[in-house]
Formats: structure tokens, C-alpha cells, sequence
């Protein structure tokens, strides 16, 4: 099983859709908190349509407790990394980490000794990022790619 890490999200809708990804995929989704949203926000529960039941989602009180539930390399997801998505070899029970709209990830997660490797996902010149659920699943369909889309069909 894939992870993906939403530390300290912001926005309700996103998350929402991080619970459909993660139910469309078979991958875990941690949240570590504090979230800035009820989990029975009528906007996440929207975004996520009927996939609450289908998705695994875990509640983390704080990032080094979501760390301890990961039993593979870490990847922080920043546009300070050097390192492409498509240029990493995932395994089974990697953790795909992404930090809160609009501030991304604080330095303290990125320089944490579990992070693998700072990734990046390309984007054109001069702008400044990507929707969070939208690089979240860039990032876990390429991983579940390299994988075979074990699980899927």
C-alpha cells in the first residue's frame, strides 16, 4: 500500500478529493493535524463524494506519529526539490508527503531524517504551485504506475 500525507491541510475540498484518490487507488491517506476543517465539513464531504466508506484515512495528533504508521522511504513533495516525481523508484509502503495550502511544507518536515528525498513535480516557469489534490495525484498514480496498478484494473 501506497501513503500520502497531507500535513496540516487547510482546505476542506481538497482533502475531500485526497479521500476519493485514496479510495480509487488503495492508498493510505494520513492527515496530520491540526487540520483547519471539522471532518464532517459539508465541503469535504462533498469533494469526497460517496468514497468516505472506500477510502483509508487515518487522523495523525502530530507528523512523527503519521511517520511511525509508514513503513517505507519518505518523499517530501516541495518546489524547493531538485528531484522529479518520475525520477523516483517507489516501493510498496512509500509515503508520499505534501504540506498545507498556501504555505507548502516548513523546513522542520523537510529536513526531518525520515525524508527520503525533496521531489518535485515540473510546472511551467514562474508560477507558483499546483492545486494540493492535484499534485497529490499526479504523485500517486505515478507511483502506483511503477508498481503495475497492483490492485487495480
Amino acid at each position: 500500500m501506497l501513503h500520502i500525507i497531507f500535513y496540516e491541510p487547510r482546505i476542506a475540498g481538497n482533502t475531500g478529493a485526497a479521500i476519493r484518490l485514496s479510495a480509487n487507488t488503495g492508498s493510505m491517506l494520513h492527515l496530520v493535524e491540526p487540520l483547519c476543517f471539522e471532518m464532517e465539513d459539508t465541503k469535504l464531504r462533498r469533494a469526497g463524494l460517496d468514497y468516505h466508506d472506500l477510502a483509508h484515512v487515518k487522523v495523525h495528533p502530530n507528523f512523527e506519529d503519521a511517520l511511525a504508521d509508514i513503513p517505507g522511504k519518505i518523499y517530501a513533495f516541495t518546489g524547493r526539490g531538485q528531484t522529479y516525481h518520475t525520477a523516483v523508484s517507489y516501493q510498496d509502503g512509500d509515503g508520499l508527503l505534501f504540506g498545507p495550502e498556501p504555505t507548502g511544507l516548513p523546513d522542520s518536515a523537510m529536513e526531518h531524517p525520515r525524508i527520503e528525498d525533496l521531489v518535485r513535480i515540473p510546472m511551467r516557469p514562474g508560477n507558483r504551485s499546483l492545486n494540493l489534490a492535484n499534485s497529490a495525484a499526479i504523485a500517486i498514480y505515478e507511483a502506483w504506475r511503477q508498481l503495475d496498478f497492483v490492485g487495480g484494473e
